[in-house]
Order: structure tokens, then sequence, then C-alpha cells
């Protein structure tokens, strides 16, 4: 049985979905090698560090995860830097196939005076930072204000409010990095305001997240009616209504028309706004708006604005992916013809092949498209060599065993506390936990 050998860049949803992938296509003629290779010493991607911590249920995908790794022909390669400790030649030539599963990390920027405030982040540092990735173990926010504004209409955006809107004793039982939880029961913001260049019609919130909302017990979600039957009449006069669209409409109103409690606490979305100008002479102020219209079937700038005092600015309008040697990048992407990276045996899935859209769920098929085209690519089978030979000697790989001995003693600590887990955000203190006795 012909024998090849295919090592994916990256331990995130889509990497696993392109192993998945893989595992699923073998046959009694074909069966594949499959070597994950993972900067950190930890693996699941954005299900570790980017799925907010008050919705466990989504990050129950790590059993699909760990169901991949147990595969005999599955090795995981962690704490293995692609450019630094392995070069993306040596593993081309040494792999029947490669395939990037390297995501987009970087927050993309609103390109407004004063974004390099204080306090004006993003929430591609944001969201890692209370979700425990390492590299994000210092940053610094400061929630001593009253006033977050949160730019953007998605699901991280909603994330970023949501996680500041919350008391902060919603987070205790959850995997909230504690560095992180011990700065939101100090914080004196009160009101988040989400915002939307387009009208609500647009908005690419998923429906159950909407729905999740007036389940806050400690925070007031306000959405003016007006906006969303305005929303709805444009939606209308376009053509037939998107059902994904209309469920956001009816999720939106039912907020809109349900009773507040009066509430300390209140989370506001706010439409057809785009930012102009974080104010603030070192740390933000303020934020001024131009005030949209929808103009047919698009949206233009009236000339108006709008200004909304405020202690802390959230950009989430995006990613932008890391720029590696040796990989060409085009348009936010790796440059790839239908996840295939011309003239190579390079094979790009998931935001590094796409951009980054989707649920992770969409990850699942859009790897098991590329990886049949790799299917069909394959020739001869190579002969000999991996990335064993690419590392130093004394390099400290964390593999699938070190991993499980990391995974077991964060959830033994956070049993102890009535969590999933207790994160640990340092590289050099997760390599010691995973070490065997």
């Amino acid at each position: 049985m012909p024998l090849y050998k295919v090592a994916i860049i990256g331990a995130g949803p889509a990497g696993y979905f392109a192993a998945q992938a893989l595992q699923n296509s073998v046959t009694e003629e074909l069966t594949f090698a499959i070597d994950m290779i993972e900067r950190l010493p930890t693996p699941w991607g954005l299900v570790r560090s980017g799925v907010a911590p008050d919705h466990p249920k989504i990050k129950t995908v790590a059993k699909v995860f760990e169901k991949i790794a147990s595969d005999p022909n599955f090795r995981l390669f962690g704490n293995v830097e692609l450019g630094k400790d392995v070069s993306i030649d040596g593993l081309t030539e040494r792999y029947d196939a490669v395939i990037m599963a390297t995501g987009s990390a970087i927050g993309r920027k609103l390109g407004i005076p004063g974004e390099e405030l204080r306090n004006s982040i993003s929430a591609a540092e944001f969201v890692p930072w209370y979700n425990g990735h390492p590299d994000f173990a210092n940053f610094e926010v400061d929630l001593s204000g009253k006033v977050a504004v949160v730019i953007g209409a998605g699901n991280v955006a909603m994330d970023c409010a949501r996680i500041l809107a919350i008391d902060p004793k919603e987070l205790d039982e959850t995997d909230t990095t504690d560095h992180a939880l011990a700065k939101f029961h100090e914080s004196t913001i009160r009101k988040v305001v989400i915002s939307a260049r387009r009208g609500a019609e647009f908005a690419a919130f998923t429906s159950p997240e909407l729905r999740d909302l007036p389940k806050l017990e400690h925070t007031d979600v306000i959405i003016e009616a007006s906006a969303i039957d305005e929303a709805s009449k444009r939606a209308e006069a376009s053509g037939e209504i998107e059902k994904s669209v209309r469920s956001n409409l009816d999720a939106m109103r039912a907020i809109a028309e349900m009773p507040k409690a009066g509430n300390e606490r209140s989370l506001h979305f706010q439409f057809l706004l785009s930012p102009k100008e974080i104010i603030g002479s070192e740390k933000v102020e303020g934020i001024t708006f131009g005030i949209n219209k929808v103009q047919g079937n698009k949206v233009v700038d009236t000339g108006k604005t709008y200004t909304i005092a405020c202690d802390l600015v959230i950009s989430a309008i995006g990613y932008e992916p890391l720029e590696l040697n040796g990989i060409t990048f085009e348009k936010g992407k790796i440059k790839n013809v239908d996840g295939r990276v011309i003239g190579t045996n390079m094979y790009v899935v998931g935001w590094a092949k796409r951009g980054p859209s989707g649920v992770i769920g969409t990850n699942k098929s859009d790897a098991a498209e590329v990886v049949e085209l790799l299917i069909g690519d394959l020739k001869s089978p190579k002969i000999g060599g991996d990335i064993s030979e690419l590392l130093a000697s004394n390099h400290k790989v964390v593999d699938q065993q070190y991993w499980s001995r990391i995974n077991g003693a964060e959830i033994l600590a956070g049993e102890a506390r009535s969590k999933p887990r207790v994160k640990v955000v340092s590289i050099s203190e997760l390599l010691r936990l995973g070490q065997s006795l």
C-alpha cells in the first residue's frame, strides 16, 4: 500500500479537519502519514485561544481533534516554529504534500487618526489576552474607564463586547485566564457599544450568538427597534431575504422588544456609523463617527458626525496573516488557486486560503475539497526523510503524549476550582508541566 507523507502547518481547526479529510480518504491502495507542526506547545488554535470562555459548547470540537490525533499514523510536533526551527523548503523536499493551515492572526487597522493612542486596541490582541495565548500574557488593557466601544459587526466583535459587558462573576467558572479574570473583576466599564458601518441587515453576527444575549443576567442589551424595522424594509425591498438574514433580524427585534431590567451594565448596538477619528491626548477619550445612510444598495456618508466619549476602543474588523519567508501572500491570503499553491506541492486550507471568514465548521468542507485536489495531484511517494531530520537534536518537541500531560494538568487544576481548566500562559511553564515524571 503506498504511504504518502503529509505535513500540516498549524494545529487549529483547519489543520485538524485537513488531517481528518486525509484519514477519511485512506483506502487499501492509499494511506497517509500525517505530521502536524505547531509553533506553540498547545494545539487547537482558535478553539483554545479564540472561542469565548462563556461558550464552552463550541470548544467540545476539541474531542474531535483528539480522536483525529489518536490515529497511529498521526504525529504532533508542537513547540516547532516554521521559519525558525524548520524551513518550508526542508518540508516540501521531504513530504509528498505540505498543507498550510496557518490562519490569520493580525488585526486589521481602522486607518484613522488616533488609532495609535493608548487603549485603542485590536480584537486580535484582546481575545487571545483573555483566552491565555502565551504571546499576549503581558498585554496591557486599561479597564478603569466607564465606556468601551467595539468596532465591527461579526461574532468576534460581539464576543469582545459581551465579555466586557457581563458581570465577571459569570466568568468565574469558565476557563478565562486568571490574569484577565482579575482585571475584569476590577473593571469599571459599565457601558459597551458595538458599532457597525452598515445596516443591521448586513451584520455578520450569527443568530445563535444573538439569541444568547437576552440570557445575560446582569446586563441590559439595547437595540433600537427602529433600526431593525428600517433594516427589514431595506432587505425586503432588495428581493427575497436570505434565511440567515431574516433569522438575525428576528433575533435583533426580539432583543429590541425585550423589557429592560435597569441593570447598571449595558450593551448597545448601533448601525450605519463609520469611525472617523479616535480622540485623546495620550489615551482614548472618545471616538467620532461619520453618520451613514443607505442609498440604493450602497452605504454613503451623509457628511454628519457623531461623537461618543469613551475610554477604550476595540477594532474587530477582520484579520490579516503573518507573512512567512518562502510563502507568497496576496490580498490577505496565501496565494493559491482553489487551495493549490501553483508550482509547488503546497496546499492551503482555512483562513490562510480563503481569508478570515466562516465559523469553525466551515473549515471541514473547505479542507475536504482541498484534500480531494491534493490526492488527485499525488505521484509516486517520496522515499525517506521527514521533519525529524530538520530539528536540532536537543529541541524539545511537544508530541501527543507530551500535550496530553499538559492538557491533563490544566484540567486537574480546573477541577479543584470548578472550572473546565486553568490555562497556563507561559511557554516555559507549559513545557515544564508536560515533562514526564
